[in-house]
């Protein structure tokens, strides 16, 4: 019988440090600010409509890249918001959370050996993901007090290894949106070494400042070179009468 009981690659994990705070939180009744939650129930129409699905039996295995009149309304919204249009039907693919797109993506676009980079602080599944993908993550720091990266020290992270790079806008923890001028840069160093963007883009309504979401897919010669994942939990719950198309 071996002594060991978990697979080496699982020696670095640990406890999320944001679900811990908030298992924490729960228990001292701290005000959370750790964990991107509503501190209000969705609204009731959205609930209704929930029941109604179970009740009229879609409960049971449905497509697995997600049912179709979704995947219409998430194309819908991303030619309306994101100013990228995509085929529903062989361009959007339906996960059970962003954490999940994230993980199948980096599995599916790299080989062992490969490098990501990242853009650091970063959000903290990126580097469990790399560890389960056996791929290298290349650090390039975003500076105070505007959280930018240095384009000479991105550049310098590219090499022959480079599969992805891994882009969070607005970013978590900083609050950072990428203007047009950090994408192009970005855009400009994975069309010359056949790099591709993931763009984390799940805080894309959450702006202040007169701050604009953009897309690097939307960029000229970005589309077919940039996975865009994006999500329901942080904004969503909080509409009751779903996009506005702004």
């Amino acid at each position: 019988m071996h002594s060991r009981r978990f697979a080496a690659r699982t020696d670095s994990f640990q406890e999320s440090v944001i679900r811990e705070m908030t298992r924490l939180g729960d228990v001292t009744g701290a005000v959370n600010l750790s964990q991107g939650l509503p501190d209000f129930s969705a609204p009731q129409p959205v609930l209704d409509a929930a029941v109604k699905a179970i009740q009229n039996g879609e409960n049971q295995y449905t497509f697995p890249f997600g049912d179709p009149g979704f995947r219409d309304a998430i194309a819908k919204k991303s030619r309306d918001y994101n100013r990228v249009a995509y085929n529903p039907e062989t361009e959007v693919t339906v996960t059970c959370g962003v954490s999940e797109a994230m993980i199948s993506t980096i599995l599916a676009l790299t080989d062992p050996g490969d490098e990501i980079i990242i853009l650091e602080p970063w959000y903290e599944n990126y580097l469990p993901d790399c560890a389960l993908a056996g791929v290298t993550p290349r650090f390039v720091s975003l500076r105070q007090p505007e959280y930018r990266f240095d384009p000479q020290e991105l550049a310098n992270a590219f090499n022959r290894k480079t599969r992805l790079i891994l882009i969070n806008t607005p970013h978590n923890p900083t609050g950072r949106v990428f203007n047009k001028e950090d994408l192009e840069i970005i855009a400009s160093l994975c069309k010359k070494h056949d790099v591709i963007a993931v763009t984390d883009e799940f805080y894309e309504y959450i702006l202040y400042e007169g701050r604009k979401h953009l897309s690097i897919a939307s960029l000229d010669g970005m589309r077919e070179r940039t996975v865009t994942i994006s999500g329901l939990g942080k904004t969503f719950p909080s509409l009751a009468g779903g996009l506005d198309g702004r």
